[in-house]
């Protein structure tokens, strides 16, 4: 599995995951961007699509989406078997998605976000590791069918 993050938004994202990816560069963290690459109207599910199957697949570990709210971008994502994606408004959101809930794709606002905020929630997402213990079981009940791992 490659190390890095895959990322990609609609035209409402856009100018945030411009700002991601100059944070990520700034924290040495690999990525690739699957688009859009412009403010010209898309679909946001057809980007969110392309990074959920990449982390369903095992190709990425992790990934972020972004539109205006997080909002779409997210329940897309969350379409994919193994795929959580939360949508983070501040630090603690971010912080928790990781410790708690093993969030493996970061769901954004480019229009709904100070770009500032969201670099912080960005930083905090990638530093925080999974706690396990009783979120472990928590985590594996979210896939329908599956049941108390113990």
């Amino acid at each position: 599995m490659p190390e890095g993050i895959i990322l990609g938004s609609d035209h409402a994202g856009f100018d945030l995951k411009e700002k991601v990816k100059k944070a990520l560069d700034r924290l040495g963290v690999p990525y690739e961007d699957v688009g859009a690459q412009s403010t010209e109207s898309v679909d946001y599910s057809d980007y969110a699509h392309r990074v959920a199957e990449a982390v369903e697949k095992g190709r990425y570990a992790r990934g972020i989406v972004l539109c205006g709210t997080g909002l779409g971008v997210s329940m897309a994502a969350n379409r994919h078997p193994g795929v959580r994606a939360a949508v983070a408004y501040d630090e603690e959101t971010a912080r928790l998605s990781r410790e708690h809930n093993d969030a493996n794709v970061l769901a954004l606002g480019g229009r709904s976000l100070d770009h500032g905020l969201a670099e912080r929630i960005l930083e905090v997402w990638l530093k925080t590791p999974f706690a396990g213990g009783r979120h472990a079981r928590r985590v594996a009940k979210i896939e329908p069918g599956t049941t108390d791992p113990r």
